[in-house]
């Protein structure tokens, strides 16, 4: 016998195993045996080999075909595109599943087999005289026979009533005849025959229908597959009837409503429509109703009774089926608006059925339903609705279904857009498109159900533009642009961007990438910022078109090239001027985008060279300035939205603007529009105007960047006219020109150039010296401007500055010059502000300079009545008080961006035309500019914060919730954190100044401590001040000062004489003593200095994002890389930042235990973080409470279990260990527990379960039984928390029972919490009894569980409520058990236990006598178990 092979053998022994198994010619092991195929049959079998009910069958050999299938050399073997995706199973390979679908055709010819006949009918053909069968002619049959409903042809209609006539030629003979009709009335005998159940009455559902119906009406045999199925069918039919009528109707409508309980609803759904909405069995219940009639007239007289009264159940049954046919009115020649006549040809037999539709349409009715009806639109992209009786000229009934109600719905839309016809394909765009501008600006939203918008994108609206605007006819090719851009863009968005462009800090904005939470996937931790996003990249390109779109139109766009396309289009088809503008406005929403897409679009070859050489020329026809003229092309005139492109496409990084200024020569086209005064350019007004006024916001883009500032010397001759010319528009907003709304904005747009070319000319000196310098680090060269050369503006700006604020009384002229004197308070805070740096600039006449402004112009200014209103309006248009002015449009979809300002925004909102935020918010940023140089003048603006609005804004602001992130409430909130920002920086400045200020200090930082979980990404810099002057300055905590520790102690001394239990537990430690609260927040209120740092150290990897943000706030234009802020997912700082030392100390270590590591090394000053932490967080629970309420009491005992959680025993230092306590006892205020709940998500943690857990197994190993830690293992065990948590201490961790010696009277929680309601988990119950009885859980270890398991099991065993039989049977069970129980105190406390009481030492109160009821209860149960017992201790 040949030996196996063995292990560590060669491949050269098993070939020489092989060779001896072939030489000694064994026979193998496995026999493979070659299964029959049951088509081809088996070759060689004989018939006695065959089955007995198998039918022998012809079977054709083609002996041409060989068996093998050919090889098909010249292509190349199958490869399986889904092998590597799919799942692989060993015995399933992909390629042999596609062969066996894919077989050659000898596999289809090889074998051919008979169809089986033996079961059809022989019917003989008629014998005749003649040599062959006659033929017949249709004309032959009478035309007046009509056989059965529907629309027939009138060939089809002759054949059926030749049938019909064989048929009566082969009539039954008269003793058929006669069975035929006593069968007949058999079945119309309501009372049944002779020996025949009588069938149940059922009034309900057609069941007297189904009983004397001689067809099944749901099985028809068709799946059998043999001959004899109908035959089949019509047997389980009679079965059917034979049980129905053996059952009474209760019966029968008992096993209905069980059926209908089982079966799903759209199953039952479709047997109702099986039975009575099929067409064709209509038609069979009519025929067989037509022959029953036949048959009951042939009845005798006494016996129509019975039959009409069939007829009339039926009818009743069948009423909707009638309805519906008697609603089709027999067409006649009248009903025709076109006669036929009989010369026409083929008009000698008129077929009035196929003529139907040349009727007139009916009048369209409301359908009597709760389902919603189909939405249908006009032309215009209007709802029409669905009662609306429209004629039919207007071309809006040219469809299918409910061809009564006159529009077109979206999928008819649809199917039209893929039209032949140019002009189908062209109609369908432009409607769509209507009908998407409609649906944005919100008007279906009170008529319809769900978003047109969202429906629309799921349904491919995108990919369907993005087709259509690949074709080649102009016109699809408009209505695709026209339909795109209203998708995309909202013009209202870009107007109010405009109007915030020169507000403060408004150039900057946050890009328009949609925040979808779904789509973002978990990253590797190890991964960097860029790492993730080179990675996020890679899977974007990856992913299909579709897929990308989902979430993200722009960026699926963009996979589509939809740039090279538009650039086609308007370089090579050069369509009309609407078409361009469209375009323009699509490129500019995705330049919006993000930096990436701005980058995509300057790559795209010869899109910015066809738009700046098409439409932004140097020169171009002088007619086109004509009064009238219509424009039939835009191509070689200057349009100002072509500016407005660049100009956003400037905005998407330096290095973007530096390609735009020199590469495409943007700097000529610069100049060429700002020297010239819009009246001379050779253009309509209105867009002189506005091409002046993009230009020059470019320009001010550019200066942003430092960039462009060679052209301020070459045009300051320019720029001083304009700001000489400014004082003028004074006269002309008192004139009411037309124009003056359009002149505002440009000179905004000039004075917010000046602004940054003012702060890129601030840093020139600084930067000249770092030049001049030896140091080797980059140098950056300074800009080509110096302060000398804009310091001589300021005069101007000054005056007008001083003529403009003398008109805030006059209501409508400081309303519309409102945004210019807003750019001219933010220019002189950002001149002063530079001005001071200077060192070519005396400071003296600086500080005089301040002084003068202050006392002659902002002074006074404050004292005027009007400016009281502003503050008064600050509530009324606030975000935060108001949430809802910045809720998402109702057709806003998260995958396109918008700022939801379609239709415009409310006078009273912050980017309102009545708001009085941006102007408030430019003069608090001069006068924080003002006191921060000139420390003396700060007094004299104490005034402002005891404004009532302003109090009463900042007071409403804090404690309302912030509305949700969307690109909207980012974009607007933005701009409001501005102002408070500002507001609590004169705050800062101010309480140290001025003496009464203590009294708004609370106020401010409330506000201060609720801007810090607001403030969003792009505003770290003011984050970052707010924590170093703000959050943790001592001035905002007078308590601190005025009594707060003492105050703390009296409260808890009144705590402590009533109800309310604030003890604190002891330390295993138990050498320090305890600290009353008051000196514990005396401590931290002095440790402030240090809380800060420890904050502040914690917060360094927001380190890369404050520079950049500082950069933009402090005004160095050499080192902003983009105007794109960034993207918008959240605030900076969570809503439980006061935690984050702690979170991020605990995440430390859970990290390194995860990767197996063993973190010995903790940092040095652990004791000090932890400890400083816990302070603050007691000062803000103690004196800032509501600014926490935010954070669940759930979440915040979470964060404090940390403290166990970190270091090993670091919860038994002395400081860390009191602090903890001392928080804790706020945590078990009774207020506090009602709010705790451990069963909702807790924010930053993925299951409480879990750190439960991992705090038993914490507890089990370093606990010390320290009572402090045994508190918090007790917290989450109440009655109303998750079960599963009493289970995994009574369960599985066990033994820490021995260790939870927490003492009754240092225990902070009721008692009453844990044992009410009664415990009703038969399991928890038993586990409860089981640590009882084995003394797992004694009252010496653990107190407070053992009164609360006494408590659950002597309300079980004595419980007489009736319940299920095991609970029942395993309460007596328990009850015997412990009448004989060996331990006597044990058995006591279970039989006797009454009440809680928590001044007893046991901590309840025992009967000393169990009360009758209880006790005869126990007798019966205890006596009934010697009675059972009796006989087998006999025995």
């Amino acid at each position: 016998m040949l030996s196996r092979p063995k292990p560590g053998e060669s491949e050269a022994d098993l070939l020489h195993f092989q060779n001896q198994f072939l030489a000694a010619r064994a026979s193998p092991a496995v026999k493979i045996v070659k299964k029959a195929d049951k088509r081809k049959g088996e070759e060689g079998s004989t018939d006695a080999e065959r089955p007995p009910l198998q039918d022998h069958k012809d079977v054709v050999m083609l002996d041409d075909f060989p068996d093998i299938l050919p090889a098909l050399t010249p292509a190349p073997p199958k490869k399986s595109k889904i092998k590597s995706s799919c799942v692989h199973f060993e015995d399933e390979d992909p390629e042999e599943r596609l062969e066996s679908h894919d077989q050659h055709i000898t596999a289809v010819f090889s074998k051919i087999i008979e169809r089986d006949t033996s079961a059809v009918a022989v019917t003989m053909p008629v014998p005749t005289g003649d040599p062959f069968p006659r033929t017949f002619h249709r004309s032959e049959i009478k035309s007046e026979v009509k056989v059965g409903s529907g629309r027939k042809s009138i060939f089809a209609q002759k054949m059926a009533a030749r049938r019909a006539a064989e048929k009566v030629a082969t009539a039954p003979s008269a003793a058929e005849c006669v069975q035929i009709r006593s069968a007949a009335a058999d079945a119309l005998d309501p009372e049944g025959s002779a020996g025949e159940a009588p069938l149940p009455r059922i009034r309900d559902d057609k069941a007297g229908d189904f009983l004397t119906s001689q067809r099944p009406c749901l099985i028809t045999g068709e799946g059998l597959g043999s001959q004899k199925s109908e035959q089949e069918a019509q047997a389980i039919h009679k079965e059917n009837l034979e049980k129905l009528r053996s059952m009474s109707e209760e019966e029968i409508l008992q096993e209905r409503e069980k059926l209908l309980a089982q079966l799903d609803s759209s199953l039952v759904a479709f047997l109702k429509s099986r039975r009575g909405g099929n067409e064709g069995q209509k038609k069979e219940l009519k025929m067989e109703q037509n022959r029953l009639e036949e048959f009951v007239e042939s009845l005798p007289v006494a016996q129509h009774g019975v039959g009409s009264s069939l007829s009339l159940q039926e009818s009743g049954l069948e009423e909707s089926v009638r309805k519906e046919e008697n609603m089709k009115v027999e067409i006649t020649e009248d009903d025709l608006p076109v006669k036929p006549k009989k010369e026409w040809i083929h008009m000698d037999n008129v077929e009035f059925e196929k003529l139907e539709w040349t009727k007139d349409l009916p009048s369209p009715r409301q359908k009597k339903t709760k389902k919603g009806m189909q939405a249908r639109f006009s032309l215009k992209g209007e709802l029409i609705p669905a009662d609306a009786d429209l004629p039919t000229h207007l071309g809006l009934h040219h469809h299918g279904e409910e061809a009564e109600r006159a529009g077109y719905s979206l999928q008819e839309l649809f199917h039209l857009s893929r039209s032949q016809v140019i002009q189908q394909r062209t109609l369908a765009l432009q409607v769509l498109g209507r009908i998407v501008q409609k649906a944005r600006a919100g008007e279906f939203a009170s008529s319809l159900k769900g978003s047109v918008l969202r429906l629309l994108l799921d349904a491919g609206f995108l990919f369907l533009l993005r087709f259509s605007l690949d074709d080649a006819v102009d016109n699809v090719m408009a209505a695709s642009v026209g339909a795109l851009r209203a998708l995309l863009v909202s013009l209202d968005d870009e107007n109010y961007l405009d109007w915030t462009f020169s507000w403060y800090q408004g150039m900057a904005a946050f890009p328009f990438v949609p925040n979808n939470e779904e789509e973002e996937e978990e990253e590797e931790e190890e991964l960097n910022g860029t790492e993730k996003s080179q990675d996020k990249k890679l899977k974007d390109e990856n992913k299909p078109d579709p897929d990308v779109a989902r979430y993200d139109v722009v960026k699926g766009l963009l996979k589509t090239r939809i740039q090279h396309r538009l650039r086609y289009i308007l370089e090579v088809v050069r369509p009309v001027p609407t078409v361009v503008v469209d375009i323009l406005h699509i490129l500019t929403h995705i330049a919006r985008h993000s930096s990436e897409a701005c980058s995509q679009l300057l790559d795209c070859p010869r899109l910015i060279e066809t738009i700046v050489r098409e439409f932004l020329p140097t020169q171009w026809d002088p007619r086109v300035a004509e009064p009238g003229c219509l424009l039939s092309s835009l191509h070689g005139v200057a349009c100002a939205t072509a500016m407005k492109f660049i100009r956003v496409l400037a905005s998407g990084g330096r290095n973007a603007t530096a390609r735009l200024l020199n590469k495409f020569e943007m700097k000529n086209r610069l100049s060429r529009f700002i020297a010239e005064d819009p009246l001379d350019l050779l253009l309509p007004r209105e867009e002189a105007i506005r091409l002046s006024t993009e230009a020059f916001r470019l320009w001010a883009v550019a200066a942003g960047y430092g960039q462009a500032c060679d052209l301020y010397r070459d045009l300051y001759p320019v720029l001083v006219r304009i700001l000489q010319s400014l004082p003028e528009l004074l006269s002309t907003c008192r004139g009411k020109s037309p124009m003056i709304e359009l002149s505002v904005q440009r000179a905004t747009a000039v004075v917010t150039l000046l602004i940054h070319v003012t702060q890129t000319a601030g840093y020139t000196a600084e930067l000249q010296a770092k030049l001049s310098s030896s140091e080797d680090s980059e140098q950056i060269p300074p800009p080509p401007v110096a302060w000398n050369q804009v310091s001589g503006l300021q005069p101007f700006v000054k005056t007008s500055l001083k003529k403009f604020l003398q008109e805030i009384s006059q209501t409508e002229t400081w309303q519309t010059l409102q945004p210019l004197t807003t750019t001219y308070v933010i220019y002189l805070g950002v001149y002063y502000s530079a001005c001071s740096q200077q060192p070519s600039v005396n400071p003296i006449d600086c500080l005089e300079e301040l002084e003068r402004l202050t006392s002659e112009v902002l002074q006074p200014f404050l004292s005027q009545p009007a400016i009281h209103s502003m503050w008064d309006l600050l509530r009324p248009c606030s975000a935060l008080c108001n949430p809802l002015s910045c809720s998402p449009a109702p057709e806003s979809v998260f995958s396109i961006a918008s700022l939801s300002c379609t239709g415009g925004k409310p006078p009273l909102s912050l980017v309102g035309s009545k708001s009085p935020f941006p102007f408030l918010t430019a003069l608090l940023f001069l006068i924080n500019s003002i006191t921060h140089i000139h420390k003396g003048l700060t007094s004299k603006y104490s005034s402002v914060l005891g404004f009532r609005g302003l109090k009463d804004y900042l007071h409403h602001s804090w404690q309302t919730r912030p509305p949700s992130v969307t690109p909207s409430s980012s974009w607007i909130l933005r701009h409001e954190y501005h102002l408070q920002y500002f507001v609590l920086a004169l705050a800062r400045r101010m309480a140290g100044t001025c003496p009464d200020y203590a009294q708004h200090a609370s106020l401010h930082h409330c506000v201060a401590m609720a801007l810090l979980s607001r403030l969003l990404p792009g505003s770290e810099h003011l984050a970052y001040e707010v924590l170093l002057d703000l959050a943790f300055n001592p001035e905002f905590l007078p308590e601190g000062k005025a009594g707060g520790p003492e105050a703390a102690d009296f409260s808890d001394i009144l705590h402590l004489g009533t109800s309310a239990k604030l003890a604190q537990p002891g330390s295993a430690a138990a050498f320090f003593s305890k600290a009353t609260r008051g000196a514990l927040l005396r401590e931290a209120y002095q440790n402030l200095p240090f809380i800060r740092s420890c904050y502040l150290s914690h917060f360094v990897h927001l380190q890369p994002t404050l520079m950049r943000s500082q950069a933009s706030y402090q005004g160095r234009n050499y080192l902003i890389q983009s105007m794109l802020l960034p993207e918008v997912k959240g605030p900076i700082l969570p809503s439980d930042w006061p935690f984050f030392p702690l979170i991020s100390l605990y995440n430390k270590v859970t990290n390194a235990e995860t990767r197996g590591a063993i973190l010995n090394s903790l940092p040095l000053d652990l004791v000090n973080t932890v400890t400083w932490n816990l302070q603050w967080v007691l000062l803000l629970e103690t004196w800032r409470a509501k600014t926490l309420q935010s954070i669940p009491t759930a979440a915040k005992l979470a964060r404090l279990m940390c403290v166990f959680l970190t270091g090993g025993d670091l919860f038994l230092e002395a400081p860390i260990h009191r602090y903890t306590a001392a928080l804790l006892s706020v945590y078990c205020q009774p207020k506090a527990l009602d709010s705790l709940n451990l069963d909702a998500p807790l924010p930053g943690l993925a299951s409480f379960h879990d750190l439960y857990i991992s705090l038993l197994e914490q507890f089990e190993g370093v606990s010390f039984g320290d009572p402090l830690f045994g508190v918090f293992v007790l917290l989450p065990l109440q009655k109303h928390f998750s079960i599963h948590l009493r289970l995994s201490v009574f369960g599985e961790h066990t033994s820490i029972l021995r260790a939870l010696g927490v003492p009754l009277q240092q225990f902070p929680v009721p008692l009453e919490r844990y044992v009410s309601p009664p415990e009703d988990n038969l399991n928890l119950l038993r586990l409860y009894f089981r640590t009882l009885v084995t003394g797992a859980l004694r009252h010496a270890w653990c107190p407070v569980l053992y009164v609360v398991a006494v408590a659950h099991v002597n309300s079980f065993i004595f419980s007489q409520d009736s319940t299920t039989q095991e609970t029942d049977a395993a309460r007596k069970s328990m009850l015997r058990k412990t009448w004989l129980l060996v331990d006597e105190t044990l058995k006591k406390h279970l039989l006797y236990y009454r009440l809680l009481n928590a001044d007893s030492p046991l901590g309840f109160d025992l009967y000393e006598q169990l009360p009758p009821m209880r006790l005869k209860y126990l007798q019966m149960v205890t006596q009934k178990e010697n009675k059972e017992n009796a006989p087998a201790l006999v025995s």
